[in-house]
């Protein structure tokens, strides 16, 4: 395995490339989105430890829509299966896998951990148990506060999982390794990294634009209404199938690697 470095524009071209695969396939992509979104939420309703399993799934469950995104790619139909790809190529990497998840899951309660010495822990409170989001919690000074040591905090731990569940899987590296040759990768192509971000945060941007000027020229709140939630699932679908192409221009695999 070797790291590859890219230029900047490359960030551009991985959101291109999520976009176009997206429309290869896009109900199968969609679809699958829709069932990993459907299996977090199911066990998110168990308080806690519904949560900290949900949150144990995430990388298996990414790695499941890169490999539906490869497919997609060279021109396949993924069927549902394949996300349990992460958990279908022999014991030793589904527990490098499992491992990996529970490392995910334990960095995140950190994380909240850590948030409730701001707040009291009312923030990691609304995410591990539930309850009413009001204006007056949401606008408390030491929610805000909660809210943006999790935001600071979730940079570090997003970067080192970015690639890990891949390299795992498909260049059979330990857990531990994956999450440093993750973070290497994602901080030696920077550039194409802030791009890349950019790129997608000014997409979500337009496309809220745009459904803006729609209720200006309608002024029809229900089709807003109507529109928003199968938008933002497109988008979001689009964000995960890019993230294929990040880790596939990122890694040179050796001879012996599943490309």
């Amino acid at each position: 395995m070797k790291l590859n470095i890219v230029p900047a524009r490359q960030g551009a071209q991985w959101v291109k490339l999520g976009m176009q695969t997206f429309f290869r396939q896009p109900l199968a992509l969609a679809g699958l989105f829709f069932l990993f979104l459907a299996l977090i939420s199911v066990l998110s309703i168990v308080p806690v430890l519904g949560n900290a399993l949900a949150l144990a799934l995430v990388p298996g469950a990414t790695l499941g829509l890169m490999a539906a995104t490869q497919e997609a790619a060279s021109g396949k139909f993924p069927m549902p299966t394949v996300l349990l790809s992460a958990f279908r190529v022999g014991r030793q990497r589904m527990h490098a896998m499992l491992t990996l998840g529970a490392m995910y899951s334990g960095g995140f309660m950190l994380m909240l951990g850590i948030s409730a010495l701001a707040d009291g822990g009312a923030f990691a409170k609304l995410y591990l148990v539930g309850g009413s989001l009001t204006p007056e919690v949401v606008q408390g000074a030491e929610f805000q506060m909660a809210a943006l040591i999790m935001l600071v905090l979730y940079l570090p731990l997003s970067l080192m999982f970015w690639h890990a569940p891949a390299l795992v899987h498909w260049h059979g590296v330990s857990p531990g390794k994956s999450l440093f040759f993750s973070m290497v990768a994602c901080w030696r192509n920077l550039g194409a990294y802030t791009v890349y971000g950019l790129v997608w945060f000014l997409s979500f941007i337009l496309i809220g634009m745009v459904v803006t000027s729609v209720v200006a020229i309608f002024g029809d709140a229900d089709l807003v209404s109507a529109a928003i939630v199968p938008m933002a699932m497109m988008m979001a679908t689009m964000f995960f199938t890019s993230i294929y192409f990040t880790f596939r221009d990122s890694f040179e695999p050796d001879s012996g690697d599943t490309p």
